[in-house]
């Protein structure tokens, strides 16, 4: 097994008491995120709200935290993130906040503690732009779309 990549986490005092994000099974990609919310969030049909997670984080240069849906709330209650999914650079040290998007016909309320989304390390490699005159060909060339069949 490789060795874990260290990610340095502050939480805040609206997160006190909250467990930190983890990992809920041994093969998971993701950490769960609680949400850090002082009192219950309601989010009516197609509305959308900032919420609080009490987190602020370290990404090790080279990486970005992704911010990813729990596919659970996804199928069962309706909800996703409206910038799905979020990327936390290296570089940034506030708080993060997930923006949930309520896409259901009913009701749904944020409640502290609530595991609301799910966070991923990912490698972001830096990257030099050239510019060139021509690409080179592929078998594919400029098929978008449903290129391929439905």
């Amino acid at each position: 097994m490789p060795q874990p990549i260290q990610l340095k986490i502050k939480q805040l005092p609206h997160a006190y008491g909250l467990p930190l994000p983890r990992y809920m099974t041994e093969g998971a990609a993701g950490m769960d995120i609680p949400a850090a919310v002082t009192e219950t969030v309601t989010l009516e049909p197609g509305e959308y709200k900032a919420i609080p997670t009490g987190l602020q984080v370290a990404v090790p240069p080279g990486y970005e935290l992704q911010i990813r849906p729990r596919s659970g709330l996804a199928l069962h209650r309706g909800i996703g993130l409206l910038n799905s999914p979020g990327t936390v650079d290296a570089d940034y040290r506030g708080e993060i906040k997930v923006i949930l998007i309520n896409l259901s016909r009913e009701k749904f309320q944020v409640r502290r503690g609530e595991r609301i989304a799910q966070m991923v390390i990912c490698p972001a490699p830096r990257v030099e732009t050239v510019l060139v005159e021509e690409l080179e060909s592929t078998a594919r060339e400029e098929g978008g779309f449903g290129h391929t069949g439905l």
